[in-house]
């Protein structure tokens, strides 16, 4: 089996309503993954991404930009639980040599398009447990976020101030980077005003839906070395689906699948949260964010808020998380803008932002039932 890296990263501009097709934005951040890469279309031969509603299949892609043949093509049905596993799925393809150099996407019209974020104006397939839930108007995730997070308070004490401070700190690490829509300072009285989407959770609470796309390039170790960039490797990876992926059914809601992933990623690598330099955690709400930080051993459970104020999830802290804004500020692009941010940072190529001496990265994928995490290192480290 031979070693993976990833040796180029690539991105349209997020925007609110992009005025283009799935496949022209997809075209358009593969294209710049591949020069930034220092390759063509032509060294091309493998490509991954996940689907879910607003999307395009992988060998579209390809023959957009000009490839006359995959090699190897994959294209999972999930949402942003897969975030992780589709880098993992391509260096896994190009370690067994089923390819030599992929790329990986996730491309959609979040917001002018398909928005997860709502089940307005459109038809629910009501299925498996869905059947149940439809005839209530439980079909949104907020709806199933916001009962977690009530758990979570009464169990922890945790208040809706803990979730502003999350907000807050994105959206101040947001403000130093070009693509992010939200780049105005957050403040707790903003916060605490802005409208209710459900109970507790808040707008800002809520990550920022986004037309866009990002791209990454995954090639062997060997050819990496001829390349222009820092290669980037993946250290480990790990995931889970539990409950069928029920939110109904999940036996404590004070934690996610990270409970699961976490000690698994840890033991399979031998870091620990204290070893982390940046760590992009999944933040489509506060809620995930808080107990991603938990699950994953960087503060203990109902002290996310005390963590966030007192300035150790930020630079001069212990970790700083989501230094691009996460997707509550940047954008909510199923959290593969995660990936791009964590390859910059260990790249050091992230301007303003950058987190001193990074060499480690976390990149966490999903929340609730379903999900993953992966970790990154610069080949120096």
């Amino acid at each position: 089996m031979r070693e993976a890296a990833i040796v180029g990263i690539g991105r349209t501009a997020l925007t609110r309503s992009s005025g283009r097709s799935v496949l022209a934005q997809a075209a358009e951040a593969a294209r710049a993954a591949i020069a930034d890469a220092g390759l063509g279309a032509a060294d091309v031969d493998g490509m991954c991404s996940f689907q879910a509603s607003d999307s395009i299949l992988g060998y579209e892609l390809a023959d957009a930009i000009g490839i006359d043949e995959l090699r190897w093509n994959r294209d999972l049905f999930g949402g942003g639980n897969l975030a992780a596993s589709i880098v993992m799925s391509a260096a896994l393809a190009v370690s067994a040599g089923l390819c030599e150099t992929a790329v990986v996407f996730r491309a959609m019209n979040g917001r002018s398009g398909f928005r997860f974020g709502t089940a307005q104006g459109r038809t629910i397939l009501a299925r498996g447990e869905m059947q149940f839930q439809a005839p209530q108007g439980y079909v949104a995730p907020p709806q199933w976020m916001a009962m977690w997070a009530r758990r979570h308070q009464a169990v922890y004490g945790s208040t809706c101030e803990d979730l502003g401070q999350i907000a807050i700190v994105h959206n101040r690490h947001a403000a130093a980077n070009p693509h992010a829509l939200a780049r105005k300072p957050l403040t707790m009285d903003a916060y605490l005003a802005a409208r209710w989407i459900h109970e507790p959770l808040r707008l800002y609470d809520c990550a920022f839906e986004a037309d866009g796309a990002v791209a990454l390039v995954v090639t062997t170790a060997e050819r990496a070395r001829d390349l222009p960039h820092q290669p980037v490797r993946i250290r480990g990876h790990a995931e889970s689906s539990r409950k069928g992926g029920s939110w109904d059914q999940w036996p404590d809601t004070t934690e996610m699948c990270s409970a699961s992933v976490a000690p698994r990623l840890w033991a399979s690598t031998g870091l620990a949260p204290k070893d982390i330099d940046v760590a992009c955690i999944y933040d489509c709400f506060t809620y995930s964010a808080m107990v991603g930080l938990e699950d994953y051993g960087f503060c203990e459970r109902g002290a996310v808020g005390r963590f966030y104020a007192e300035g150790r999830a930020t630079y001069g802290g212990d970790v700083v998380v989501n230094p691009h804004g996460g997707l509550l500020a940047e954008g909510y692009l199923h959290g593969f803008n995660h990936h791009y941010e964590a390859i910059l940072q260990l790249r050091r190529d992230a301007g303003a932002r950058q987190v001193e001496d990074a060499r480690v990265a976390l990149v966490t994928a999903g929340a609730g039932p379903v999900g993953g995490g992966i970790l990154y290192t610069r080949e120096d480290a």
